[in-house]
C-alpha cells in the first residue's frame, strides 16, 4: 500500500495561519513529532525527508537526493532507509489531525477538493477498477476509462501561498 503525506510549515513560518510567527519550539515539535512515528531507520528516515524538501529544484534520481546537504550519509544508507525504515501509520495520522488549521482572516475555514483518476485502460485484471469520466483526451470529447478514481480535500492557507494541509484522501 502506498502513502503519501505532505507536512509543512506554513508560509512564513505564521503560526496557524492566524499571522503570528510561529516559535522555533513549534517547529522543533512539528520535526519531533514526525520523528517518532519513524520506527525503524528513523534517523536515516529523517535525513532523508529534510533532504526531499531542501533540495533544489525536481529531485531525478535517488543517488542525486543523497547528495544534498542535509542527507549526511551515504548512499547506501539512503537505500538501506527505503528498504528497511517503516512509518507508524496510525501515529502519523493521529499526529497529522492535532495539527492546527489553517484560518482566514475572519476566522473561516477554506477548503478544496480535487477529484482524479489514476487511469489504467491496460490493466484488466486490476481489483476495484472503475469506469473514470475524462475530459479532453480526444478532440475535447468526454470518455470513460478505465481506472481508479481518488479524491483529496485540503485545507488552504490565508493569503499567497502555495502550502495546503491534506485533510483526508479517498
Amino acid at each position: 500500500m502506498a502513502v503519501a503525506v505532505v507536512g509543512s510549515v506554513p508560509d512564513a513560518l505564521t503560526g496557524g495561519g492566524n499571522g503570528a510567527p510561529a516559535s522555533l519550539d513549534d517547529l522543533v515539535l512539528c520535526h519531533r513529532s514526525f520523528y517518532d512515528c519513524l520506527t525503524g531507520r528513523a534517523d536515516a528516515l529523517f535525513e532523508l525527508t529534510d533532504a526531499v524538501l531542501c533540495a533544489d529544484g525536481r529531485v531525478t534520481s535517488l543517488v542525486e537526493l543523497s547528495l544534498v546537504g542535509e542527507h549526511r550519509r551515504g548512499h547506501g544508507a539512503l537505500y538501506d532507509a527505503l528498504a528497511c525504515g517503516r512509518i507508524d501509520l496510525a501515529r502519523l495520522r493521529r499526529s497529522v489531525a492535532g495539527l492546527a488549521v489553517p484560518r482566514a482572516a475572519d476566522g473561516r475555514i477554506v477548503l478544496t477538493v480535487d477529484i482524479s483518476a489514476w487511469l489504467r485502460p491496460d490493466a484488466a485484471t486490476s481489483p476495484d477498477r472503475l469506469f473514470c469520466h475524462v475530459y479532453c483526451r480526444s478532440k475535447g470529447q468526454a470518455q470513460m476509462i478505465p481506472g481508479w478514481p481518488y479524491s483529496v480535500l485540503a485545507v488552504l492557507e490565508p493569503g499567497r501561498s502555495s502550502w495546503t494541509a491534506l485533510a483526508g484522501r479517498r
